[in-house]
């Protein structure tokens, strides 16, 4: 789900659509988290569909560390591409604000996140040498992601979360314990899609 305070707006011919901020969306805020109406689909169910279905199914889904495809219900699934996004995923099916994301200000994720089938291929971005997003690319940058990710989780208890009572049970103590100061962050790579060992374990 997104926060409350975003909407859906059309952005240009080339881009298509986009989710902007209404109001002033704090750094540590959570901006979107997984709940029980977005749907998940494994790939076999992906296969049986018509190619039509199939293609938008896709488009609009990201892959988690199971490799289901989750397709989110609400306006989530239109939040576009940028090297320089304005939220951090994290292993705990939450993504935050990076930064204060002020009214007007576009939500944006790093593709790089969500095990892509296949490279996708992006507008040039000033302040930033890659212009493909890689189905491998949390390998190579988790890094920088988890620090991004920290970074965020320090303003947790200091602004609103209108979400955080979504937040999976599973998580609510190690989530509680880290923007206490009392835990660490677990790494990004915990969201990856080992394509070639989940190919191995059926073999």
């Amino acid at each position: 789900m997104m926060h409350p305070h975003t909407e859906l707006r059309f952005i240009n011919e080339s881009i298509g659509y986009g989710v902007f901020a209404t109001k002033l969306i704090p750094k540590g805020t959570i901006t979107w988290i997984l709940d029980d109406l977005d749907q998940a689909f494994d790939e076999s169910y992906i296969a049986s569909l018509d190619a039509v279905r199939r293609e938008r199914l896709i488009k609009y889904s990201y892959r988690d560390d199971r490799g289901l495809y989750i397709l989110c219900w609400d306006i989530a699934r239109y939040v576009n591409h940028s090297f320089h996004s304005s939220c951090i995923a994290t292993p705990y099916k939450f993504e935050l604000a990076a930064r204060d994301i002020y009214p007007g200000d576009e939500l944006t994720d790093d593709y790089g996140y969500f095990n892509l089938d296949k490279p996708f291929y992006c507008f040039p971005e000033r302040g930033s040498a890659r212009t493909t997003v890689m189905p491998d690319d949390i390998l190579h940058y988790y890094p920088e992601w988890d620090h991004k990710a920290a970074e965020a989780m320090l303003s947790f208890n200091c602004v609103e979360q209108p979400l955080k009572h979504l937040i999976d049970h599973k998580f609510i103590a190690k989530v509680t314990a880290i923007a206490r100061g009392e835990a660490k962050m677990d790494s990004i790579l915990a969201c990856y899609y080992d394509r070639a060992a989940a190919l191995k374990a059926v073999s």
